[in-house]
């Protein structure tokens, strides 16, 4: 519609920078880093990134994609995150009922690429992130005529509740962790975003697809079938919601 595009565009706008932080978040993670307090340098001369090597998807390019002062590589998964980001508040204004769902789902679809990052650098899903998901969780409920805030609360109470008695279970029969308590948050996000009857199919499509991926990685590796390597299945979740939250 003519009157949100200025909104859309900001958006898009909005996404790429936000891709750009999340990938610097989740680059840290593993060594402990703030993303807030510690400035950005590279990884190879320490050199303090300027503000106009910062700039979204451009500085990137028009560096082709080495590190200015020492021609280093920038990795590409970090200009990957930022069309990443641009591209699903793209999907958010695509699927987009209102402005607030508009602004609402690209903030989702945000945490949701966050999430998926955090977990596949260091299997760690911060709490901020799971807290916001859960918040914009909520918002989303609030505003669909169809559920309300009570719903969103249910689909959180379902979700969380769910994966907290699935990971008690597995302690206490397997006396080992099998699911992480970020993973128990996670769920009660995305409960509260998505309502209780999507969360089957979320848990679903994520134990497929990360059972279809452990095999196929494990074939390339040369592994048996039953390896009891880690798996980021935090990362399948949220990349499932998305994808739920997009089609469903």
């Amino acid at each position: 519609m003519p009157a949100t595009a200025p909104l859309a565009f900001f958006l898009i706008l909005c996404g790429a920078a936000v891709g750009s932080f999340l990938a610097a978040w989740a680059d840290r993670l593993p060594r402990g880093e703030s993303v807030v307090a510690d400035p950005s340098r590279c990884r190879d001369c320490e050199i303090r990134i300027s503000w106009r090597d910062k700039m979204p998807v451009l500085s990137w390019l028009l560096l082709g994609g080495k590190c200015r002062s020492c021609g280093a590589a920038i990795p590409k998964r970090l200009f990957y995150a930022e069309i990443s980001g641009a591209a699903l508040a793209i999907l958010a204004i695509w699927v987009a009922q209102s402005p607030l769902h508009m602004v609402l789902g690209a903030v989702f679809l945000w945490v949701i690429l966050g999430l998926v990052m955090c977990d596949l650098a260091a299997f760690r899903l911060p709490n901020a992130l799971t807290g916001l998901l859960f918040v914009i969780g909520l918002a989303l409920a609030s505003q669909d005529p169809f559920r309300g805030l009570i719903d969103g609360l249910i689909g959180a109470a379902f979700g969380g509740g769910a994966f907290l008695f699935i990971r008690t279970f597995y302690q206490w029969v397997r006396g080992r962790e099998g699911l992480g308590l970020g993973d128990v948050k996670l769920m009660g996000g995305i409960g509260a975003a998505l309502g209780a009857t999507a969360l089957p199919m979320v848990a679903l499509i994520a134990a497929m697809t990360a059972m279809i991926v452990a095999i196929l990685s494990g074939w390339r590796k040369g592994e048996r079938p039953g390896s009891t390597a880690e798996i980021p299945f935090g990362a399948y979740l949220a990349g499932a919601a998305g994808l739920w939250f997009l089609i469903g």
